[in-house]
């Protein structure tokens, strides 16, 4: 898999999740268009960005993430696991069992649900450099 295909695949699946909030909860989405290489391991790296979904001023984003979550809880392609960071906020994450894939999604600011990925993990091609935007 190249670094191209691994961004496209992980910004579908942020959208998949974004587009699982009532359109009626949903004042905007923006996906950011670059994202950032972490390294998996010695040889591989992974790509990521993120999403986020402003809420109307009276929808409750705790009860979202939280519809989002029992919503997901059935696909096989994840495994999840869920926890209320230090701000307060219920965050779940979602894991590939079988690759490094991880999306992780709760209230980023008020009235805002940011939505974390990393791709699964790849090579990059001779002599790219993995720091910078991609």
């Amino acid at each position: 898999m190249t670094w191209e295909e691994a961004k496209t695949d992980a910004q579908a699946i942020e959208m998949e999740i974004a587009s699982l909030i009532p359109a009626e909860a949903v004042v905007g989405i923006v996906q950011k268009p670059e994202g950032t290489l972490l390294s998996c391991d010695e040889t591989q790296h992974n790509w990521n960005g993120s999403t986020t979904v402003t809420l109307t001023p009276s929808s409750n984003a705790e009860r979202i993430v939280k519809d989002l979550e029992t919503r997901l809880e059935d696909d096989d392609r994840f495994e999840s696991r869920n926890w209320i960071d230090p701000t307060g906020a219920y965050n779940v994450q979602l894991m590939s069992p079988s690759t490094a894939a991880s999306f992780i999604f709760g209230e980023d600011e008020p009235h805002k649900i940011r939505i974390a990925s990393g791709s699964v993990c790849f090579t990059l091609p001779e002599g790219v450099y993995p720091g910078g935007t991609f």
